[in-house]
């Protein structure tokens, strides 16, 4: 693996933002709430990891934002995948699962 541990890490939450705006467009509490209702409270997404996150892989073309109304009437910023996104999101799940089997393999003959 050539990725440093903070590169893995970072890979990770992109991952999971790239996974949660697969469902459609959110807003960024939107998306912390979702991590850390899908996995049983055991993730939690700070905002301060969060939004740094998030106009990384705008920057990126990964994703793009508009701003709109949230469901409690405040104007907040919707984050959508693009096109290359998608394609990043495939690349992503890829390496998440060579890494998982690679931890496994370890776990099991070590």
């Amino acid at each position: 693996m050539n990725k440093s541990n903070a590169d893995v890490l970072q890979g990770t939450l992109d991952l999971l933002i790239l996974k949660t705006l697969a469902r459609g467009p959110m807003h960024g509490y939107g998306i912390v709430v979702h991590v850390q209702q899908v996995s049983e409270e055991v993730l939690r997404v700070e905002e301060g990891s969060l939004y740094p996150a998030l106009h990384r892989i705008e920057q990126a073309g990964w994703i793009k934002s508009e701003w709109g109304t949230s469901d409690n009437n405040r104007r907040a910023k919707y984050y959508s995948l693009t096109a290359t996104g998608r394609k990043q999101l495939e690349k992503e799940e890829e390496n998440w699962a060579r890494l998982t089997r690679a931890v496994a393999k370890v776990l099991r003959y070590a």
